[in-house]
């Protein structure tokens, strides 16, 4: 009632009666294997230290302006090496603002999504979120308020493959003293690949 075509099953290679099918004495040529010219390869992790030069302005008034340094600490994990990652900063900057010395601390959380550039370069871009704290205590409210954070750098891989130095520029928003703040700071330092 059903008719079933047969096909040729697939001789074993070295089966008597038939030949492989690029053999020497056939006149096809031989298919070329693809060949690898490099590797770029993406590490799970990244851990990052460098210095961050922050400019606090206070808006409206854009004339309380202030001129910080300070240290940024920095880790990613990446799902599996791929293009998007969770992103974790911690920045402590030290300043002058009215003329008494000033502290002010960031620690947020994200994410981040990275591409692997040609020469070895790493461009990326992130948001984050969490809280800022200044120092001294003013009459003018708390000393804790919401922060975020957007912004992005590039890597540039450096002699070892787990090494690379790193430029980043961000835009950082708080609220102290009852108004908004919005700063521009940037980071250079080094970042460990693993």
């Amino acid at each position: 009632m059903f008719a079933f075509a047969a096909t040729p099953a697939a001789a074993a290679p070295g089966e008597p009666g038939l030949a492989p099918p690029h053999s020497a004495g056939s006149s096809e040529p031989a298919a070329q294997q693809p060949s690898v010219t490099g590797v770029f390869q993406n590490y799970n992790w990244q851990i990052y230290g460098g210095y961050s030069f922050f400019r606090f302005y206070v808006v409206p008034n854009p004339s309380v302006v202030e001129n910080m340094n300070g240290l940024d600490l920095g880790i990613v994990y990446y799902f599996r090496g791929s293009w998007i990652g969770v992103d974790g900063d911690f920045v402590g900057e030290y300043g002058s603002l009215f003329g008494f010395s000033s502290r002010l601390a960031l620690g947020m959380g994200g994410g981040r999504f990275r591409w692997s550039a040609p020469r070895g370069l790493e461009l990326w871009a992130h948001g984050m979120a969490g809280g800022a704290h200044f120092t001294p205590q003013t009459v003018y409210g708390s000393q804790s308020a919401f922060a975020y954070e957007v912004g992005g750098g590039v890597d540039v891989g450096a002699h070892h493959r787990r090494l690379a130095y790193r430029l980043e520029a961000d835009m950082v928003g708080t609220r102290f003293f009852t108004t908004y703040q919005y700063s521009p700071r940037v980071s250079v330092g080094v970042v460990y690949k693993f």
